[in-house]
C-alpha cells in the first residue's frame, strides 16, 4: 500500500500502479491535480498541504495491510539551478523536511522521491538521508536519463529509495534505443498553429503572432535561431547576454528524444518546443505524451474549459509514468529478492 505526497496530476502514482503497488492516497495542495488524479487513477485524493498532514493521516491508509510505501516529490523550482537565487528562504524547501518527519513518524517499509538533479547538493538532502539512515533505512539514491527507461524525453532526476528490508537500487535500464518524439507522437494528428483537434481537446496548439510564424518557418529540426536571418532573431539575443540560449525557438528533432518538458512547453518561444514538421509549437497533448502519459489520460472533465498555464504546468511538473513504473519495479523486485533470502536461510 502506498501514499504519494505532491501527487500533482498522479504520474507517479499511474507508474506505481503499472507496476503493481496500489496507492490509497494522493496529496497535494493544488485544487487543479484533484480531477486528473482521481480520474485516472484508483486512489483517494486529499487537497491539503503536506506541512499540516500528521502521520496517523498516512499510516490508516498503509499500515498493516502488507508492505508500505511513502513516495512523494517535493515542488522542485526552489532546488533547480534556475531558481537558485531565491535560496534557503523560499519556504518550499523547508517541504522536504515535512516529507522526512512524515517519514519517521509513519515508519513505512519503503520510502521513494523524485527530484531535480541538483538537490542533491543542497544541505536539506544530506539532512533528508541522514534522517532516513538513522531511522534503520537503507538509503540509495542517483541521477538517471529518463530517456534510458523508456521515456521519450531527455529528463535528468534524482531517484531515491530506501528500504528497512535492506540494501535497494534502482533497476538498470534494459533498452537498447531510446524513445523518439517520432515514435510519441509521429502519428498524431496533424495541427496549425491555434487549432484545436476535434476528437481530443486537449491535442491543441497555441497561437503563433505572425512574427513567431515566420520564425518556425525559418527553423530547422535541431537548429538555433542563429541560422535565421538577422530580421528575425529577438533584440535580446542579438545581445552578448542572449548567445548563451540558442535553444529557445527551436523544433526539436524527429529521431531524438524530446528536450525536457518544462511548465511552458507549449509556448514555441520557451524552448526547443517546436513541432520537427508543422509550422507550430507541440500541442498540450503531445507534452503530456512525451512525459509518457497514456494518450487516453484525462486532465480536464468533459466540457469543462481548458486553461493552458494549467494544464502546461500539471504535465511539465509531473514524474514521468514510465519512471514511475520503473521505481515501482525496483521496489517489487527488492521484495522479492528479500522473501527469497529469507526463504533460503
Amino acid at each position: 500500500m502506498a501514499v504519494d505526497l505532491f501527487c500533482g496530476a498522479g504520474g507517479l502514482t499511474y507508474g506505481l500502479a503499472k507496476a503493481g503497488i496500489d496507492v490509497r492516497l494522493g496529496v497535494d495542495i493544488d485544487p487543479a491535480c484533484e480531477y486528473p488524479y482521481t480520474a485516472n487513477n484508483r486512489a483517494e485524493f486529499l487537497l491539503q498541504s503536506v506541512t499540516g498532514i500528521s502521520a496517523d493521516d498516512v499510516a490508516r491508509r498503509i499500515k498493516g495491510r502488507g508492505f508500505s510505501l511513502l513516495a512523494g516529490c517535493a515542488p522542485c523550482q526552489p532546488f533547480s539551478t534556475y531558481h537558485q537565487k531565491a535560496g534557503e528562504n523560499d519556504n518550499r524547501w523547508s517541504l522536504l523536511d515535512h516529507f522526512g518527519r512524515l517519514a519517521v513518524e509513519v515508519s513505512p517499509d519503503f520510502i521513494t522521491m523524485e527530484n531535480v538533479p541538483n538537490l542533491a547538493k543542497q544541505k536539506v538532502f544530506r539532512s533528508f538521508v541522514t534522517k532516513l539512515a538513522r531511522s534503520g533505512f537503507h538509503v540509495s539514491h542517483e541521477v538517471v536519463d529518463c530517456s534510458d527507461f523508456g521515456v521519450p524525453q531527455q529528463r535528468r532526476r534524482l531517484v531515491l529509495l530506501a528500504s528497512k528490508l535492506g540494501p535497494i537500487k534502482l533497476l538498470q535500464p534494459t533498452r537498447r534505443s531510446k524513445k523518439t518524439v517520432r515514435q510519441a507522437i509521429g502519428r498524431l494528428p496533424r495541427l496549425t498553429a491555434g487549432g484545436v483537434n476535434s476528437q481530443d481537446p486537449l491535442h491543441q496548439a497555441c497561437e503563433l503572432s505572425n512574427l513567431n510564424l515566420a520564425r518556425i518557418l525559418a527553423s530547422r529540426p535541431g537548429g538555433t535561431w542563429r541560422d535565421w536571418d538577422r530580421s528575425l532573431v529577438a533584440d535580446c539575443h542579438k545581445r552578448k547576454t542572449g548567445k548563451t540560449y540558442p535553444g529557445v525557438y527551436g523544433r526539436m528533432t524527429w529521431n531524438e528524444p524530446a528536450p525536457t518538458m518544462t511548465t511552458q512547453y507549449y509556448a514555441f518561444g520557451s524552448g526547443r518546443f517546436g513541432h520537427p514538421s508543422q509550422a507550430r509549437a507541440i500541442s498540450l497533448r503531445e507534452g503530456a505524451i512525451l512525459q509518457s502519459f497514456p494518450r487516453s489520460y484525462k486532465f480536464v472533465a468533459r466540457g469543462k474549459p481548458i486553461f493552458r498555464k494549467v494544464i502546461g504546468r500539471l504535465i511539465g511538473n509531473a514524474v514521468p509514468v514510465k519512471l514511475g513504473e520503473v521505481i515501482g519495479k525496483s521496489i517489487i523486485a527488492h521484495v522479492q529478492a528479500h522473501a527469497t533470502a529469507t526463504k533460503a536461510t
